[in-house]
C-alpha cells in the first residue's frame, strides 16, 4: 500500500488539476435577452417570447399536450393518428423545408389539424383552398428597442380587437390584444384578369415571381393563358374549384384578417398572424389565453408543439444534452484519456523480464508421506530404521550421560542407572537396529516390530517430547 501511495496521490493531483483547469477555462454562455427580432418560441423558453406558459397551462389543465421532437414525416407513421393538432409558433430556428412541408400537409389531408402562429410563414405551408390564395404581409417590422417583456411597449398604439364572427374559436372571447407587430393576412383569387396584378403586389411585398412558378411571359399577340396552378374562369374545372370553401375570418384588425381557418383535404389549417398573443409576454392580456385554448383544443385529441424545428430535436443522447454547454463532458473525456494512459503504462514492460515467483505449495507432511511411500515401494526398511535410530542413539547417549561414540553396553548401563529398564534389553534393541542398518535382512513385519520397540523405549524414558512439543505443551498450559 505504501508503494502505491505515490501513484494514488499523483492521480488525485491530476484530477484536481483537470477540474481546476476546466473550471477556469469554462465561460458560460451569456443568456441573450429575448427580442421580437430574434424570438425563441420554444415551449422550453420561459422568457417573454417563449410559449412555456401556454404549454404548462394546458398540461396542468389536463389537456393531452406533448413536445414533438421528431421530423414531420413521423406524423405519417404510427404516431400520426395519435396527434390531432400540430402547432407551429413563430419562425423556427431550423427552417421547415419543402419536403417536410409536403409531409406535414399530407398528414393534414388525412384528417390532421395544423395551427400556424406566425407573422410570415413559408408560402408552401399555406396551400390554396380552391381558387383562394392565402399570403401574409408585414405591416410593421419589429424594432430592436422594443422589449417583449414589457407588454405596454409591444401594444403601444394598438386597440383591443373584438371577434368578427361568433365561432368556436371566439367562444367566450370578448376581446383580444395583439401587438403592434402583427401582420395582415391577404385573401385573393387567382384568375386570368387578376393574376398579373397579384404577382406585382407579391413582388412589392417581397415575393419573387419566377418562371419556375408561373412560366415564361406570353407574347403580346398571344391569347391569355392561365399560369400553372391557376384555373381559368372559362375552364371546365372552374365550376368545381369555385365552390371550394373560402377561408373563414374570425378576427379582423382594422381591414386585415388576423385569424383565419380553411379546410385542406380531410383536415384543417388555422393561421394566426401574431405570435405575441400566445407568447409568455402576451398570453395574459385580455382574452388571449381563452383564444389560444379555443384554437388548440376545439377538435380534442392530442396537441403536439413543434420542437424539432426549434432546435430541440431528439438527435442526441439525453445525458449528453443535459450536460451540453458545461465542462462536465470535457472533464469526463479527459478522465477517460487519463485512465487509458494509466492502463497502458501499467501494462507495458519497462525493464528486463523477471521470472514469476515459484511458490512451493507442498507441506512437510506431504514430503514425509512421499518419502515413506518411496521407501515402502523400494523395501528400504534399513533406511527407515536408520532415520529413527540415529536420532534415538544420540538422545540415549545424552540421557545416559556418555559420549555419542560410546559402546552400546556403556550406554545401556547408563540408562539402566537412571530409568527402570533392563540394560540387557536396551543393549539388545540397539544391536538389532544397528544390524538392520548394516544390511542384515529384515522383513516388513520385523521392521515394524523393531520401530515399535524403539518408540516404546522413547516413551518409557520420556524422550518423545521434542523441543517443539515442549513449547506447545507450555503454551496450552
Amino acid at each position: 500500500m505504501r508503494q502505491r501511495l505515490g501513484i494514488i496521490l499523483t492521480i488525485v493531483a491530476a484530477v484536481g488539476i483537470l477540474i481546476a483547469v476546466n473550471s477556469a477555462a469554462y465561460v458560460g454562455e451569456e443568456r441573450k435577452q429575448d427580442s421580437e427580432f430574434d424570438a425563441d418560441r420554444s415551449t422550453y423558453n420561459a422568457g417573454a417570447t417563449g410559449t412555456r406558459a401556454l404549454y404548462d397551462f394546458l398540461r396542468e389543465s389536463g389537456y393531452p399536450v406533448l413536445r414533438w421532437r421528431e421530423a414531420p414525416a413521423r406524423l405519417l407513421g404510427t404516431d400520426g393518428p395519435r396527434v390531432k393538432t400540430f402547432v407551429i409558433v413563430g419562425r423556427p430556428l431550423v427552417a421547415i423545408n419543402e419536403e417536410e412541408a409536403r409531409s406535414l400537409l399530407r398528414w393534414v389531408q388525412q384528417g390532421g389539424r395544423l395551427v400556424i402562429v406566425d407573422r410570415r410563414p413559408e408560402d408552401y405551408l399555406l396551400p390554396p383552398s380552391g381558387l383562394w390564395r392565402v399570403v401574409t404581409e408585414l405591416i410593421t417590422f419589429p424594432g430592436a428597442g422594443v422589449d417583449p417583456a414589457h407588454p405596454e411597449q409591444m401594444t403601444e398604439g394598438v386597440k383591443p380587437i373584438n371577434p368578427a364572427l361568433p365561432t368556436l374559436f371566439t367562444r367566450d372571447v370578448d376581446s383580444v390584444m395583439p401587438s403592434k407587430f402583427l401582420s395582415a393576412i391577404k385573401l385573393f383569387t387567382e384568375s386570368e384578369e387578376t393574376s398579373k396584378q397579384n404577382a406585382d403586389n407579391s413582388n412589392r411585398r417581397g415575393f419573387v415571381t419566377t418562371e419556375k412558378d408561373y412560366g415564361p411571359p406570353p407574347p403580346p399577340d398571344a391569347p391569355a393563358k392561365p399560369a400553372p396552378g391557376v384555373v381559368s374562369v372559362n375552364s371546365p374545372a372552374t365550376a368545381t374549384l369555385a365552390h371550394a370553401p373560402a377561408p373563414v375570418v374570425h378576427l379582423i384588425a382594422g381591414s386585415s384578417p388576423l385569424l383565419i381557418d380553411y379546410p385542406h383535404g380531410n383536415g384543417q389549417i388555422v393561421l394566426l398572424s401574431d405570435p405575441f398573443m400566445v407568447a409568455n409576454g402576451g398570453i395574459g392580456l385580455r382574452d388571449n389565453l381563452q383564444l389560444a385554448i379555443n384554437l388548440l383544443t376545439t377538435d380534442g385529441g392530442r396537441i403536439a408543439f413543434d420542437e424539432f424545428h426549434q432546435g430541440h430535436g431528439a438527435t442526441h443522447n439525453p445525458w449528453v444534452n443535459y450536460f451540453a454547454g458545461t465542462p462536465v463532458l470535457a472533464l469526463c473525456a479527459q478522465l477517460a484519456l487519463l485512465i487509458l494512459l494509466l492502463l497502458w503504462t501499467r501494462g507495458r514492460r519497462f525493464a528486463r523480464p523477471l521470472p514469476l515467483p515459484q511458490v512451493d505449495r507442498r507441506s512437510n507432511l506431504e514430503f514425509v508421506a512421499s518419502m515413506a511411500e518411496l521407501q515402502q515401494r523400494a523395501r528400504a526398511y534399513d533406511l527407515a530404521i536408520e532415520n529413527i535410530y540415529s536420532r534415538l542413539r544420540r538422545v540415549l547417549a545424552r540421557f545416559a550421560g556418555v559420549d555419542y561414540n560410546s559402546s552400546r553396553k556403556l550406554i545401556a548401563e547408563g540408562i539402566a542407572l537412571r530409568a527402570p529398564v533392563s540394560a540387557t534389553d536396551v543393549e539388545r534393541l540397539m544391536r538389532q537396529s544397528e544390524d538392520a542398518i548394516n544390511g542384515e535382512p529384515f522383513t516388513e513385519r520385523q521392521s515394524l516390530l523393531l520401530v515399535r520397540s524403539l518408540r516404546e523405549l522413547e516413551s518409557t524414558l520420556g524422550l518423545r517430547l521434542r523441543s517443539r512439543e515442549v513449547k506447545q505443551s507450555l503454551h496450552k498450559s
